[in-house]
């Protein structure tokens, strides 16, 4: 059996589709960054674009909020790929550091650029004492935030499979769905059913752990693919994936072959 190719207008109609659903992400933290941003343009700290008017005042700080932002999840991210085992409090300790030395570069850089004054050399330590006073409150506030976003796992239900268990944190149109698999993206999971697809906020470790009973396995360090999803495989260029039930496929790195191979799934 051969997967079934995509036509460039499906391809296409898939970029859109993703690029949808990022942008509603992103709507909702640049929703949050202007709340952020009208904030500190009421308080004004660290004395910074004090003579720029309101509006231009707004879009500073807005500015540094997205920034430190940015920075913050570049270096999460960057921890979880080298860093895993990293405890949380130093790793979030980490990610506040390098987003205040990210913004307090910023400011040095916009009051030179836009005010034409270099801040003093016996001031950056304050500065940068302040800058790392908020980056933390902001990197406490958005961690407890994802935990409690981070829904606990729901209870066992009688007689119900452990992917039947884990359907159950989506939406209920997916409750009698098939999982196909689960794939990361960045700090979301992407959860393959026969209904469709859907984002939920989870590690893939927590993911696996509540999958642990189910007839499915890892087959790459960001995708975990049920068995009896799997309708066939292709190779192109020495990379294996395998073909699940909704076209989608899944990459089988080579850390996890053996086990694919030992499942049966791949020759």
């Amino acid at each position: 059996m051969q997967p079934e190719r995509l036509t460039k207008r499906e391809m296409r109609g898939g970029v859109r589709l993703r690029i949808a659903i990022n942008w509603k992400q992103r709507g909702r933290e640049l929703a949050i960054f202007c709340v952020i941003g009208a904030f500190l343009t009421v308080i004004r700290p660290y004395n910074a674009a004090g003579s720029l008017p309101l509006w231009a005042n707004f879009a500073f700080w807005t500015g540094l909020i997205a920034l430190g932002s940015l920075a913050a999840e570049l270096t999460l991210a960057l921890l979880r790929r080298h860093a895993g085992a990293m405890p949380v409090l130093a790793m979030l300790v980490v990610v506040t550091l390098t987003t205040a030395l990210t913004v307090t570069a910023a400011i040095m850089l916009i009051e030179r650029l836009l005010m034409g004054d270099f801040i003093p050399l016996p001031y950056l330590p304050r500065l940068f004492g302040l800058v790392w006073v908020i980056s933390a409150a902001m990197t406490a506030v958005g961690y407890m935030l994802e935990r409690s976003f981070l829904a606990p796992p729901p209870e066992p239900m009688e007689g119900a499979s452990p992917a039947e268990t884990f359907l159950s944190r989506l939406p209920v149109r997916y409750r009698t769905a098939e999982l196909y698999a689960v794939s990361a993206e960045d700090h979301y999971l992407r959860v393959h059913t026969s209904f469709g697809e859907e984002l939920i906020l989870m590690r893939l470790a927590d993911a696996m752990r509540e999958l642990a009973g189910a007839e499915g396995l890892q087959v790459h360090r960001s995708w975990w693919v049920s068995k009896a999803a799997v309708r066939d495989t292709n190779r192109q260029g020495g990379k294996l994936s395998l073909v699940l039930a909704s076209g989608k496929e899944a990459p089988v790195s080579r850390t996890f072959l053996p086990e694919v191979k030992a499942a049966g799934l791949a020759a």
